[in-house]
């Protein structure tokens, strides 16, 4: 309590908000992090259509500079581990301009390639420079906002993420077909430069462990430039926050830890979930892996017509980054009016999981009709609308499990979410590598069948969430001797 000043009686303690930036602060942070999301996506499947002509001009084969997908999609599993550990120790600025000042480089290097070797070092630079933005973006999230409204932020953030694989093959194709395939390299690099100037001058440090609720002013590579907005915590104040280690005060005893990501992964509370959302993505990747292939094949389609097929993909991912979110918000209100205990026993799993079952036996069925009605050489448009609800279904899955995983580690966002990019981004790989061998082996209709059959069965990891993921997520909070929550929860 503070001491009275000039005989007065002491003033009472006033509860701090969570999070000090203005709101318009918040969605410009919120804004600027979705952009960012963009990038890893876009490096990806903006490079699709160019892979032949590259192989051409370099006198390699298709399948060397296939190869090079390969790795970047492995550095994007790996490279959030040192991404996001170091902006949970270092701050989320520091990590966002290194990123994205290697990034822009890579990107000037692969426009001026002349060889095979060049090509293999430049994507992984460019892999390893992209592959902040998903983490570090969901740290940030974490330390701006409340369980009530992380789920409408977390949809714009899926937003910035999906983005790409609705555009990036028409932007590739465009760009190789009229200047060349270096222009979708030089491109990247002119985007991401701009970027990393518009990042650097607007985007605040929100790293709770260095500005607490943003109201401790930054110093050194973390402070803003533009720091008017910024608000700043009163010398001589009464105010007294509600849970200082998570609200204004900010905590300096955290240490590096570059298996954070493992530690995470290995506890109990959040591990079901995170097999759970990226089975589902693999079997995504799966899908669009093979759509290509498997379109031409039973159609006879262009190059220019196959771009255009995945349109509808990235049509349902941003249908559900616009809708996912705010269901998210308006769930969440809903369990906690009907809940009346104690904050650390708040039931996060059915508050952000509930709902997966329903999206997962969505997303099922709907590969179930893309295998069986190319198998049976169906109309065209029945496979390709089917690629529509399997990206909302998938999408809305994730944007479930990232909120859920913010919620249970907010002030360590970035480090969980390398634990599930690390699980996802293995499994996609993999499968994407698997699906033609066994398309090879049992046919379409029956290769997708057998992915759909996943999907059921893995409903044991969503049951096993729901039912034991609160007593193991009580235990460790009794062992930390803290609540395990963001915020106090009010009303209840």
């Amino acid at each position: 309590m503070a001491r009275p000043h000039n005989g007065q009686a002491a003033a009472a303690p006033i509860i701090s908000p969570y999070c000090a930036l203005p709101p318009s602060v918040k969605t410009l942070t919120a804004f600027i992090v979705s952009i960012a999301a963009t990038f890893s996506g876009l490096a990806t499947n903006i490079y699709f259509p160019v892979i032949p002509t590259i192989a051409t001009d370099l006198s390699v084969s298709i399948g060397l500079v296939s190869f090079s997908v390969t790795a970047y999609l492995v550095l994007q599993a790996i490279a959030p581990f040192i991404w996001g550990t170091l902006s949970d120790y270092q701050g989320r600025r520091v990590v966002y301009l290194s990123s994205f000042l290697i990034l822009t480089g890579a990107c000037v290097g692969l426009a001026r390639i002349s060889n095979y070797l060049q090509l293999m070092i430049l994507r992984c630079l460019q892999s390893i420079g992209s592959a902040s933005t998903i983490v570090v973006g969901t740290g940030v999230l974490g330390d701006i906002t409340t369980r009530e409204e992380r789920g409408g932020y977390m949809g714009l953030f899926q937003a910035g993420q999906m983005l790409p694989l609705a555009i990036g093959p028409i932007l590739g194709g465009v760009f190789a077909d009229t200047l060349g395939w270096r222009s979708i390299f030089w491109f990247l690099a002119i985007y991401s430069g701009a970027f990393l100037v518009f990042l650097g001058l607007l985007l605040p440090e929100t790293l709770r462990s260095l500005v607490g609720n943003g109201s401790i002013r930054a110093t050194g590579i973390s402070k803003c430039p533009l720091m008017f907005f910024q608000p700043q915590q009163p010398q001589d104040s009464h105010r007294e926050p509600a849970q200082p280690s998570s609200t204004v005060v900010p905590n300096n005893k955290q240490t590096f830890d570059f298996f954070g990501p493992i530690h995470i992964l290995l506890k109990l509370e959040i591990t079901f979930a995170v097999v759970f959302v990226s089975v589902c993505y693999a079997l995504w990747q799966m899908t669009l892996t093979a759509q290509s292939t498997l379109l031409k094949q039973a159609y006879d389609l262009t190059n220019i017509q196959l771009g255009l097929t995945y349109v509808a993909n990235g049509v349902g991912c941003m249908v559900s980054t616009a809708s996912t979110g705010k269901f998210l918000d308006i769930d969440y209100q809903r369990v906690k009016r009907n809940y009346s205990g104690p904050p650390e026993s708040f039931p996060l799993e059915r508050a952000r999981l509930r709902s997966a079952w329903l999206w997962a036996g969505v997303q099922s069925a709907s590969m179930l009709v893309f295998g069986w009605t190319l198998d049976k050489r169906v109309h065209i448009s029945v496979p390709i609308l089917s690629t529509l609800i399997v990206g909302w279904t998938t999408t809305s899955i994730q944007c479930l499990v990232f909120t859920f995983l913010v919620d249970v580690y907010p002030e360590r966002a970035a480090t969980a979410a390398a634990a599930l990019n690390l699980v996802r981004c293995l499994l996609g790989g993999g499968g994407a590598a698997a699906v033609f061998p066994i398309i090879q082996g049992i046919g379409v209709g029956w290769t997708f069948t057998l992915l759909a059959g996943m999907i059921f069965l893995e409903w044991g990891f969503w049951g096993a969430q729901l039912i034991y993921g609160p007593r193991w997520r009580e235990k460790r909070i009794g062992r930390a001797g803290c609540s395990g929550v963001d915020e106090p929860v009010r009303g209840n």
